[in-house]
């Protein structure tokens, strides 16, 4: 039964995906069997998910729901799956989010909803490969296989820049993974297999791990995104429609940082610790740089997908401290902010679809109109700036105490996240929901009971996560001690000195 219920989860939205693509029916109807049919597989598997997380023995090391096929075994390839606390984390996000986007696309996607549908539930199920493949190739097929569905989504349903934007998000990733696939291979010819557990043993010189480290540095760096290759992310987010923008940044770009944490820092650590000078002052730009563009944008949807961009910049941080409290920050970071960001797109959705514009400057006294809204908007506002009792304060203060075993300078630079998100996130919400009544504003409706059935799991997990966070961390943190006890102390003092050192050039 063990490893059935992982391969059950993985596969059955893509079976769901072939019913809905399958199902009779013509123009409208067609269209709503295949939103019944989606929306109840999605939800048959977030059940599922949950009743994995209720199995999981968090204290057990290794992997759990293991299953394992020869695939090209002469090649040393299997077709290898199983999770650890880490995994087990990014699945529950990703089965919980994918339900919640379904609702949300229910009114918004008018036009050929089958389809789209099935490009959902595909994403799904690629997203679950991710995140428990325990070997590089079926990583990485699985990780290409994401691509598809996502450029699909933002090219047939998105803005009018849609083609554009599509196009950019696929070179740009396809793009990177063309480095993971040549340090895919130059780590088989080494080792002579591709079993993640069976690389993590295999020892490769330091001077091997640089390289390979730069190669998924590169990869994963393009989905975090980390700064400079964040060219896609402003018109892939403000392009797609809603749902698939809350899947981008709530789960999509999390597979970047799982990415990096899996076969960056863990799998090199000693490269990793080269490295992390330089990345921690990538990590600490992208959240200064993306949350000052946010304060000058005009378009809602655009405030809140560089304040992703930001606060990707801390979980970059986080990864690349080196650190138990560092990492574990990143980790819950990851999961309170694909959370909150997911909820602030639903939001700025509901007033644009019933406004008919996204410009700030449009809107105004939309609290009065929509009272509900503007609660649920506060909430998550908070959340997003980082208050304490929502996930995000746990998160960052996590990372911040990661960060400062390294240096104080990195820790008040990524601290500054908090100031600048409340300048950005609150002059946004006061342009938007107080002030006069404004042009069509004084014709809104409230939320409707679909939107409040979407948006009140996501405030009450983000609440939990900011009160209760030791249901999540117990999870994850015994990996995470596991790997980094060890040379934890020797790695702080390595840091410190490489971050000394360019200070002090």
């Amino acid at each position: 039964m063990h490893s059935t219920l992982l391969s059950l989860i993985t596969y059955l939205p893509l079976a769901g995906a072939l019913l809905a693509f399958l199902c009779g029916g013509r123009g409208a109807d067609q269209d709503r069997t295949a939103k019944w049919l989606g929306l109840w597989t999605s939800i048959i598997v977030l059940g599922l998910s949950v009743v994995m997380w209720c199995g999981f023995d968090p204290l057990q090391p290794g992997l759990q729901y293991q299953a394992r096929l020869s695939w090209l075994s002469d090649y040393g390839i299997s077709y290898h799956t199983g999770v650890d606390g880490i995994s087990l984390a990014f699945i529950l996000l990703t089965a919980f989010l994918t339900p919640l986007a379904m609702a949300a696309g229910w009114r918004t996607v008018q036009t050929q909803a089958r389809d789209f549908v099935v490009a959902m539930l595909m994403l799904e199920t690629a997203l679950f490969g991710v995140f428990s493949a325990q070997d590089l190739v079926l990583f990485y097929v699985f990780y290409e296989a994401t691509l598809i569905p996502a450029s699909l989504m933002i090219g047939v349903w998105g803005g009018p820049k849609r083609v554009w934007a599509s196009l950019q998000f696929f070179l740009f990733t396809f793009g990177g993974s063309l480095f993971m696939l040549i340090a895919l291979i130059a780590m088989w010819l080494h080792a002579g297999t591709t079993d993640i557990p069976a690389l993590m043993q295999a020892g490769f010189s330091w001077q091997s791990q640089v390289w390979l480290l730069l190669a998924f540095v590169l990869a994963f760096g393009v989905k975090l995104p980390l700064f400079p290759l964040h060219g896609w992310l402003p018109d892939a987010y403000s392009e797609a429609p809603t749902p698939a923008s809350a899947m981008l940044s709530g789960v999509l770009s999390k597979t970047g940082a799982y990415g990096l944490l899996r076969f960056g820092v863990m799998m090199f650590p000693d490269a990793a610790h080269t490295f992390a000078p330089y990345v921690l002052a990538l990590g600490v730009v992208a959240i200064i740089y993306a949350a000052f563009i946010a304060f000058a944008q005009t378009d809602m949807k655009r405030v809140v997908a560089y304040s992703s961009f930001s606060h990707m910049g801390m979980i970059a941080v986080g990864l690349f401290t080196l650190t138990a409290e560092g990492i574990d920050g990143a980790i819950f970071q990851m999961l309170s902010h694909g959370v909150v960001i997911a909820a602030l797109f639903f939001c700025v959705s509901a007033v644009a679809w019933r406004s008919e514009t996204r410009q700030i400057d449009a809107l105004g006294g939309v609290a009065r109109q929509m009272p509900v809204l503007a609660l649920l908007t506060m909430l998550f506002t908070m959340a997003n700036i980082g208050l304490p009792g929502t996930g995000s304060f746990v998160g960052e203060l996590l990372v911040l105490m990661g960060a400062i075993h390294v240096s104080f300078w990195v820790a008040l630079l990524a601290g500054s996240t908090m100031i600048m998100g409340a300048v950005y996130m609150l002059t946004l919400y006061r342009r938007v929901l107080f002030g006069g009544v404004k042009g069509t504003v004084g014709l809104l409706r409230d939320l409707t009971p679909v939107e409040i059935a979407v948006l009140a799991p996501l405030a009450i997990v983000t609440v939990w996560m900011g009160v209760h966070p030791g249901s999540f961390t117990r999870l994850f943190d015994p990996v995470v001690m596991q790997a980094f006890h060890g040379g934890m102390d020797a790695v702080a003092s390595t840091s410190h000195q490489a971050v000394t050192h360019l200070a002090s050039r």
